[in-house]
């Protein structure tokens, strides 16, 4: 593999549901194409996956696994993509240690990179369902984090495209936003799930939707599904491991 084509290692939260690792291999296949289309006539990328947490190994362990593979290839550089939308404790500080131990354990003739988090990116807006011509209210249903300033990006986005946020783990929650939209006057009410892959979360989002048509059953609830491993989101991943450094909170070794 030619030194100025890295591995790449997409990680994510992690999850007793076996669907958000599928859908993460199927990223990882679309980013490697990604790779290829650009790249084109070079060495097959080397792109792999690795989880944070409910794994068989911890992540630093899963950070050596490929970085050896990738000198093997003869590659020079990993970078750590984390496929977080938040950046809340785990991206700010679980993952950068994660990448430490395995930083004091790899081989010094290769870099260990860690790009900016997937919610950084500045188009994550074009994932989400353009608004319809009609008026129809709207929520950005994320899962929320506790760290001071975490869900700061969440209500950016969530005014960028003319809606309201609720989280999932901490106030205000889809049924409070919804309530509130429907004391409004709201006789329709999109949700867009602000999570990457469907699962557990998703499933029990769904139910809360039927719960909420149940009743207000003068107001239409439109549930709209997860961003999903899509073309689209391998391209905004592979633009998060070339951004220049200054972008988010891009951090490489020395």
């Amino acid at each position: 593999m030619p030194a100025h084509l890295p591995a790449y290692l997409l990680v994510t939260h992690g999850s007793r549901d076996p669907r958000p690792h599928a859908e993460a291999g199927v990223l990882a296949h679309q980013v490697a194409a990604e790779l290829r289309r650009r790249e084109a006539g070079g060495l097959p990328p080397l792109v792999e996956t690795a989880a944070l947490e409910l794994s068989p190994q911890p992540l630093h362990q899963r950070i050596l696994q490929v970085a050896t593979q990738a000198l093997t290839l003869g590659g020079d550089r990993l970078v750590i993509i984390p496929l977080f939308l938040l950046p809340g404790v785990h991206v700010m500080e679980d993952i950068p240690a994660e990448v430490a131990i395995a930083r004091q354990q790899a081989s010094p003739r290769l870099s260990i990179e860690i790009a900016p988090h997937l919610g950084s990116h500045p188009r994550l807006a074009d994932l989400l369902p353009a608004p319809n011509s009609e008026p129809v209210a709207r929520i950005l249903l994320a899962h929320g984090s506790r760290r001071p300033g975490g869900n700061a990006p969440v209500e950016a986005l969530a005014q960028q495209i003319g809606a309201i946020a609720a989280y999932w783990a901490l106030p205000p929650g889809l049924a409070d936003q919804a309530t509130r939209l429907v004391a409004q006057g709201a006789q329709q009410v999109d949700i867009l799930p602000f999570f990457l892959f469907p699962g557990g979360i998703t499933e029990a989002i769904a139910q809360d939707v039927r719960d909420l048509s149940a009743q207000f059953p003068t107001c239409q609830f439109r549930l709209y599904p997860p961003f999903g491993a899509t073309p689209q989101l391998a391209a905004l991943v592979l633009d998060l491991a070339t951004c220049p450094l200054g972008w988010g909170e891009a951090r490489r070794s020395g």
